[in-house]
């Protein structure tokens, strides 16, 4: 079998979040088993001296509309897994994927066009038996293949459903769309188009990145609009469980944190977190360190954290935040840490900045009001850093709480089962207890860096369906 693997995002190329981590890892562990290419659009933040022309030597036409778009085909390998880069002006010419501080750059629709109907092409260019698509940048590549190459298998992963592709009816006609389309059970939405419908409708089977998201978005409170058309598609719906790239996030070799460690050697630790602590202004490094590492939304439960930090600086720890998104929310923070010296708040990204947090830190913060998967839990699993968690979505699955002995689940952390801020303030006090019990904190730390969060699993189960669409 040979499988295109289709991602607006690639790392170490390019990464606003999850799906970035997941596009590298997952084709690398599905290699084991298959022939594997990986795709993905070659921004112009991207050096391209680093890739070669593709051994077709060619470039590759599309045709959306009336127009049509010259395609240069660019290759490389990335852990071993061919990797083809796709340059085209329009989708390739901003400083960032989707968007910048002014919001989504308002041809997306046109750019990401292109791209879902290159992968169609390229399937047929290069002989693949079968289309993995991610979110709705790639979904209307499946409603391409029907058309174009009806033999192509598709499968289409949601990361994260709250993100759709929805845009004016009007690009329809710039894509080169039939009308026939455009119905309230194909792809019409509220008078929009909406290009997560596409990838849902057409595609042979649909992924979610967790069991129990699979489930959650079928009811009205996670289903983002979608949640009676999901239901019209359950039978071809599955929820495969992410796993992390377990090479990338090893704390004995992982050359970007101070002191290198492992289970055995858990004491180290504490170098990287006083190291750490002296860089962010953090006094006290003896204390707890709690950290958040993702983007400032309402999603990720930073509107909570808000609320709960005067409450809980005023305890015998520090916090560490870091991420980006919403500017207010950052400035709010911001504020708080010029009254608090145990607070330190950075605002943007940094991969290897992250790895020292989760190197450094006792317990990680993710009180995500949704979480389709999540990835921080099961870095911090592998950094030997508790999570504190709210049980939804992947981080149901993924976690349960150091007081709960009846539950198969490897992970270990602290459970907030409601969403809400004295919630995540008694979280914390019991995340202290915990800590001055240092015995009783040491062995739930390497019992966490002993589950396996590979995805060696998760790849076996995407072949399982794979196979079964022959």
């Amino acid at each position: 079998m040979k499988l295109l693997f289709a991602s607006a995002e690639i790392y170490p190329y390019a990464k606003t979040g999850g799906l970035a981590d997941v596009a590298q890892a997952l084709p690398r562990a599905l290699a084991k088993s298959i022939e594997v290419l990986s795709v993905m659009p070659l921004y112009d933040f991207i050096d391209r001296t680093h890739f070669g022309i593709s051994s077709l030597d060619q470039f590759m036409w599309v045709k959306l509309g009336k127009n049509y778009y010259k395609i240069a085909l660019y290759q490389g390998y990335n852990q071993g897994v061919e990797t083809l880069f796709l340059y085209e002006p329009l989708l390739c010419c901003y400083q960032a994927p989707y968007g910048n501080e002014h919001g989504d750059y308002p041809n997306n629709d046109l750019r990401f066009g292109i791209f879902s109907k290159a992968l169609v092409t390229l399937s047929q260019l290069y002989a693949v038996d079968l289309l993995h698509l991610n979110d709705w940048h790639t979904a209307l590549a499946a409603l391409w293949s029907r058309e174009i190459n009806p033999k192509l298998h598709t499968v289409f992963t949601i990361h994260n459903l709250a993100f759709q592709g929805i845009y004016p009816q009007t690009t329809m006609k710039i894509l080169g769309l039939d009308s026939s389309y455009f119905k309230p059970d194909e792809i019409e939405y509220w008078g929009d188009i909406n290009y997560m419908k596409a990838g849902i409708a057409y595609s042979d089977a649909v992924t979610t990145v967790s069991p129990r998201y699979a489930r959650e978005i079928l009811q009205p409170h996670f289903g983002c609009g979608l949640d009676g058309f999901l239901r019209v598609y359950q039978h071809k719906l599955y929820g495969i469980l992410n796993g992390i790239d377990t090479l990338l996030f090893n704390p004995k070799s992982d050359l970007t944190i101070t002191q290198n460690y492992h289970s055995g050697t858990l004491k180290y630790k504490k170098i990287n977190k006083y190291t750490f602590c002296k860089k962010s202004g953090l006094e006290y490094a003896k204390r707890a360190l709690f950290i958040f590492i993702g983007r400032f939304t309402g999603q990720k439960g930073v509107d909570i954290i808000i609320q709960t930090l005067p409450k809980l600086l005023n305890m015998e720890l520090n916090i560490a935040i870091l991420g980006e998104g919403d500017p207010t929310m950052a400035e709010k923070m911001l504020d708080i840490a010029r009254e608090y010296p145990n607070l330190s708040v950075l605002f943007g990204y940094d991969e290897s900045l992250s790895h020292n947090m989760y190197a450094s830190a006792d317990f990680l913060l993710m009180p995500s009001s949704f979480e389709p998967c999540g990835l921080n839990q099961l870095i911090s699993l592998r950094y030997g850093t508790l999570p504190i968690v709210h049980r939804v979505g992947g981080l149901y699955d993924t976690i349960i709480d150091i007081d709960d002995l009846s539950s198969s689940i490897c992970g270990r952390g602290i459970a907030i089962e409601t969403l809400e801020p004295d919630s995540l303030t008694r979280a914390v006090e019991r995340a202290l207890i915990l800590y001055k019990s240092s015995n009783d904190f040491t062995l739930k730390a390497q019992h966490n860096m002993h589950c396996d969060v590979s995805f060696d699993k998760s790849a076996e189960e995407y072949l399982d369906i794979y196979y079964s669409l022959d």
